[in-house]
């Protein structure tokens, strides 16, 4: 069984992966880092540096997953780890339904009413457009 568990660098996103780890024992966890280019940073020098905060997120992603490799260790699972680039809603989707994972376990910061209106949630929109259950932590 594997298990995906989008990883960014919240508190929701660590209790996610805790569970998932608590949970589900035997399964293979699959952390994802999504690495949004639009939320990178704004200003017209950003697209001159793009390749460097390209870079400042992926050691960003792999400081996460060291601690997510810790959290593994804990819990005596079997963790993989990916970073991919895009909006984060759309990949982590597609990557369930290319990676054929059995389940996705996502964290949410259980906003409401107009926050989540005008923030969005990236927890919702995977579990309207999974092709597998969601779990949401929070």
């Amino acid at each position: 069984m594997e298990i995906l568990v989008p990883l960014d660098d919240s508190e929701p996103a660590r209790e996610a992966l805790e569970f998932a780890a608590r949970e589900h024992p035997d399964a293979t966890i699959v952390a994802v880092h999504i690495i949004d280019p639009g939320t990178m940073a704004y200003g017209e020098g950003s697209v001159y540096a793009y390749d460097a905060l390209l870079e400042a997120q992926q050691e960003q992603a792999a400081k996460l997953f060291e601690e997510a490799a810790d959290l593994a260790s804990a819990h005596d699972v079997t963790l993989e780890t990916e970073t991919t680039v895009g909006r984060a809603g759309r990949e982590i989707v597609a990557f369930a339904d290319e990676r054929d994972v059995d389940r996705i376990v996502i964290g949410s910061h259980g906003r409401s009413g107009a926050s989540r209106v005008l923030l969005g949630s990236v927890a919702e929109h995977v579990a309207r457009r999974s092709p597998v259950p969601v779990t949401i932590v929070r």
